[in-house]
């Protein structure tokens, strides 16, 4: 998902992208429990594009990536994986951010994908078939230790195979499959050694979504960082993404109570047990401009026997409502705009190719309400002679249809706080990029 262009002419960010300038940032000593929190497509990124898109190709590839995204996540809420079918190319739903994480001891560093609607940790270890060059070494790492069939932490994982003494699993992700095995070793995030950390040593990979380096999964659920460290960081962290319009394309993670933000609009976190990973909240209305749209209460209900409701996600770039909402929202946007003619560009269907002013988006969650700047909800082209409103309507059809997702597009520069113990999410502006 390279969501890359906003006002900033791509001709500027790819040469960003290719080296001719790296930021200082890159190599920042991270202190704390604060991580640097790098766009795959930053200069600080060894998983930057190296062939420069067409605006119009770029934002068809978002789209498509998002498709796939959104699918992987419902087979999620359904409790089954499903992987998407390509024709003619192979389907990336890559996280788009990335952190550094050092594995074993001495600790060897990674730059893992960050995913708040997974749980458990995985990592390319060595030897691994369909893996990138860059992976972590246990021979090399005094502290590994794999777990055995017995561990209760086999009990834990995707579709456990113990045909050894070891604890292997199986897994699917977006439309890759990893295989792994459960294993233990230490792990530092910024400051923090966080010792015996389990996660999966991944052996086996095929499909193109896995995540070159690994994954670090955010989510709630038994195998989740939050799970593994509840004493040191509480079930707390915070996460601001840099714009991708930014130059040095980095925001940050915060993990644990301190130095989060103490004055901060909050709604209640509401939990599925179908899967309790993702991070569920109350939309209640929209707004724009002045006007909450008509939009029927059925659009909005959290319903966990379907998975119905909305969702935070960091993996999905553009905003996806169920089609009664966004249909509601796109027309009073639309009536807004005036006599201004308006086109389709893949799975955006209100463009303008003159300069246009538009109204502001609020999203009215129980508690709190949060209005959007057009940055956050309006996607331009580098020469700006074509702006788009970047929400989309959730694909019809299957199970995709009940679930509204807030994704990082319209999450960028904002402060994100995630408190489990007290069900609350926050949400408050910050430049971070």
């Amino acid at each position: 998902m390279t969501a890359l262009l906003f006002s900033l002419s791509i001709i500027l960010f790819f040469s960003l992208a290719k080296g001719l300038h790296t930021p200082k940032s890159c190599d920042e000593t991270e202190r704390g429990s604060t991580l640097q929190v790098f766009h795959v497509n930053s200069p600080c990124s060894p998983f930057r594009s190296k062939t420069p898109l067409s605006w119009q190709d770029t934002v068809l590839q978002m789209q498509s990536n998002d498709k796939a995204r959104l699918q992987y996540l419902s087979s999620l809420v359904a409790g089954r994986s499903i992987a998407p079918i390509a024709s003619g190319r192979v389907v990336t739903q890559n996280p788009t951010y990335i952190v550094r994480a050092k594995i074993g001891t001495p600790a060897q560093t990674l730059l893992v994908a960050v995913d708040t609607s997974n749980d458990a940790a995985w990592f390319p270890c060595n030897g691994c078939v369909g893996c990138s060059s860059t992976t972590f070494d246990s021979a090399k790492s005094s502290t590994f230790k794999p777990l055995p069939c017995g561990s209760p932490q086999c009990n834990q994982v995707p579709n456990p195979n113990c045909g050894g003494t070891t604890c292997g699993f199986n897994l699917t992700y977006g439309s890759s499959s990893v295989a792994a095995t459960l294993v233990k070793d230490n792990i530092t995030l910024a400051a923090d050694s966080i010792p015996n950390y389990t996660f999966g040593c991944v052996g086996k990979a095929t499909g193109g979504s896995t995540p070159a380096q690994g994954l670090l999964g955010l989510g709630r659920g038994p195998l989740s960082l939050l799970s593994q460290t509840g004493s040191l960081y509480q079930s707390t962290f915070s996460y601001c993404l840099p714009s991708y319009k930014s130059v040095g394309f980095t925001g940050s993670l915060r993990l644990g109570p301190n130095s989060q933000p103490k004055r901060i609009k909050t709604t209640q976190l509401l939990k599925n047990p179908r899967r309790s990973s993702f991070y569920y909240v109350n939309l209640m209305a929209i707004r724009v401009g002045k006007r909450v749209v008509s939009i029927p209460p059925s659009a909005f209900a959290f319903d966990p026997n379907t998975g119905a409701g909305t969702v935070f996600d960091s993996g999905t770039v553009f905003s996806s409502l169920v089609k009664p909402a966004y249909t509601a929202v796109r027309d009073e946007f639309r009536r807004r705009m005036g006599k201004a003619t308006f086109s389709s560009l893949g799975g955006f269907d209100t463009c303008y190719s003159v300069p246009i002013t538009v109204p502001t988006i609020t999203f009215m969650f129980s508690g709190m309400n949060v209005t959007l700047p057009q940055d956050n909800f309006i996607i331009r082209s580098s020469a700006g002679t074509t702006s788009c409103l970047a929400m989309a309507a959730a694909p019809e059809g299957n199970v995709n249809s009940v679930l509204n997702v807030i994704a990082s597009f319209q999450q960028q520069n904002h402060r994100i706080l995630i408190d489990v113990p007290n069900s609350k999410l926050g949400v408050a502006r910050e430049s971070c990029s």
